[in-house]
C-alpha cells in the first residue's frame, strides 16, 4: 500500500514538472513482448519483438528484432530509417504522463500518431555533430515527435541529469537533460547544444522570433515551451 502511494505521489510530481517541461522523458528500458516497428532505409518494414538493443558509450550499436515469423534478424544503425519501441516499467509510466501534455497542432505527418500517443518512443535515423564535430550516422531518441516540424530535440546519449525524485535508484521525475542535439529544418546534422550555453545561444536560435526575444522566460528547462512558440512564428 506504502509503495503505491509512493508511485502516485511521483507520477503526480511527473505530471507538473512534465507540464513546464513539454519535452519527452529519454527511455531506457523496452518491452520484449508488445510489437516493436521498424522501418528499413530501403523502405521495407518489419514488425515483431525486440529482444535486444545493444549499446556503447550511450550509442545504438545494434537492434535485435524477432518477426512475427520466428525468424530473428541484427540490424545495424545504418540499415534503420526509424522505428517505434514499445516502452516497458517506470519508462512506460513517465512517457504516458508527457504524452498528456503535448502540442497536438503541429504534429509531424510523417510519424504515426497512434503508436506515439499508445507511448511508443520514437527513433529516427539522423546526421550528428557528434565528438570534435565530425559527422556522424546515429539512430536518435527524438523528444519532441508531436511538434517536431520546425526543429528536433533529440535525446543526447551521453548527456547528464540533474537531480531528479527517485525511488529504487531509479529516477522517476525532475531530471531535466544538461544538453540536447538539436536539427534546425534545413540544417544538414544535428549539433550539440548545452544548458550552459543556453543563454548564450538564445538569441542566435530563436532569431526572426520577436516574442522569444522579447520574452523574459528564457530558462533551459523551458526549452521545449520554446520550440513550439518559434512554431508559431513560422
Amino acid at each position: 500500500m506504502i509503495k503505491k502511494l509512493t508511485l502516485s505521489f511521483l507520477a503526480l510530481t511527473l505530471v507538473f514538472q512534465v507540464c513546464g517541461q513539454e519535452l519527452l522523458s529519454p527511455s531506457f528500458t523496452y518491452s520484449h513482448k508488445k510489437t516493436s516497428y521498424v522501418t528499413l532505409k530501403d523502405g521495407s518494414e518489419i514488425t515483431g519483438t525486440l529482444k535486444d538493443l545493444d549499446r556503447k558509450k550511450g550509442l545504438i550499436k545494434q537492434v535485435k528484432i524477432e518477426k512475427e515469423d520466428g525468424d530473428k534478424v541484427k540490424l545495424k544503425p545504418e540499415d534503420i530509417k526509424s522505428m517505434y519501441l514499445p516502452q516497458s516499467g517506470l519508462d512506460k509510466v513517465s512517457q504516458a504522463m508527457d504524452a498528456a501534455t503535448d502540442a497536438q497542432k503541429w504534429n509531424n505527418e510523417q510519424m504515426n500518431q497512434d503508436l506515439l500517443d499508445d507511448g511508443y518512443v520514437y527513433f529516427e535515423n539522423a546526421d550528428v555533430y557528434y565528438k570534435k564535430k565530425k559527422k556522424m550516422e546515429l539512430l536518435m531518441q527524438l523528444l519532441n515527435p508531436h511538434f517536431s516540424k520546425e526543429i528536433k530535440v533529440y535525446h543526447d546519449p551521453m548527456a547528464k541529469q540533474s537531480m531528479g525524485v527517485g525511488i529504487g535508484g531509479v529516477t522517476l521525475a525532475g531530471g531535466l537533460e544538461k544538453s540536447y542535439f538539436i536539427m534546425t529544418e534545413g540544417d544538414e546534422a544535428a549539433y550539440k547544444l548545452k544548458k550552459k550555453d543556453y543563454d548564450d545561444e538564445y538569441e542566435v536560435m530563436w532569431k526572426g522570433c520577436d516574442d522569444l526575444l522579447n520574452s523574459e522566460e528564457r530558462a533551459w528547462r523551458d526549452l521545449g515551451k520554446h520550440v513550439v512558440e518559434f512554431s508559431e512564428c513560422q
